[in-house]
């Protein structure tokens, strides 16, 4: 294998880029106006692909179809994730609570509806 990254599908392709470098400090590595690529510095080898859900590339039958998925995303402190995401106005489905596996967990939706999971190691 040489390569493996994930794609979220997005109505406004810019907004989402926009909540992601807020929200988590990445970085455009590529981008367009109906495909961004967005990389973090701490993390060698992420790759978060934001895809315009009606480019031609996006079969019409599945536009609206992305169910089952929830993006997860490990960090140093998910408190401050989580007053971020209330600054940008995430939909937060539920606040930081300690989970059974040791971790500290935020669920949050993205711009596009997109479950996000934020979670950091409990100390």
């Amino acid at each position: 294998m040489k390569r493996c990254f994930t794609n979220i599908l997005s109505e406004d392709v810019e907004r989402s880029a926009r909540f992601y470098e807020s929200l988590l400090g990445m970085r455009r590595h590529f981008d367009s106006d109906w495909f961004v690529i967005l990389v973090h510095d701490e993390l060698d080898g992420l790759e978060f692909g934001i895809l315009q859900k009606t480019n031609d590339i996006v079969p019409e039958n599945i536009r609206d179809r992305p169910s089952g998925v929830i993006v997860t995303f490990v960090v140093d402190d998910c408190e401050s994730v989580f007053r971020q995401a209330t600054e940008l106005g995430a939909d937060i489905i539920a606040p930081p609570t300690n989970m059974p596996y040791g971790q500290r967990r935020v669920l949050l939706r993205d711009p596009d509806g997109t479950v996000v999971d934020i979670s950091s190691l409990i100390p």
